[in-house]
């Protein structure tokens, strides 16, 4: 009997007995990374559990897919709805423009 690695929590998928949404391996894979270097950016997952992520994202690509857009279009309301301070903005700017003097 295959091992099950995926359950349905609050309408978003994630790894059994983790806190890993499965767009996490998801993006990684996407992006060309290979199981191994996933799971080294995951330490509390075997490589089994991410190998069987991706086994189930691409036998319900289109589900995975769908919770992908939705958590993706929450997290851009929030954003909109939460902008960063100006004085915030400009301290990060600040900092940047410090760092990329120092290299430069």
């Amino acid at each position: 009997m295959p091992r099950k690695f995926i359950e349905l929590r609050e309408e978003d998928f994630y790894l059994i007995g983790s806190r890993v949404p499965i767009d996490a391996v998801v993006y990684q894979y996407r992006n060309g990374e290979d199981p191994e270097t996933i799971q080294s950016n995951y330490p509390t997952l075997t490589l089994e559990q991410v190998e069987g992520a991706i086994s189930f994202y691409l036998n319900h690509k289109d589900e995975v897919d769908q919770v992908i857009a939705r958590r993706r279009r929450e997290e851009e309301a929030w954003v909109a709805a939460n902008p960063t301070p100006p004085d915030i903005v400009e301290k990060f700017e600040r900092m940047r423009r410090q760092m990329l003097a120092r290299r430069g």
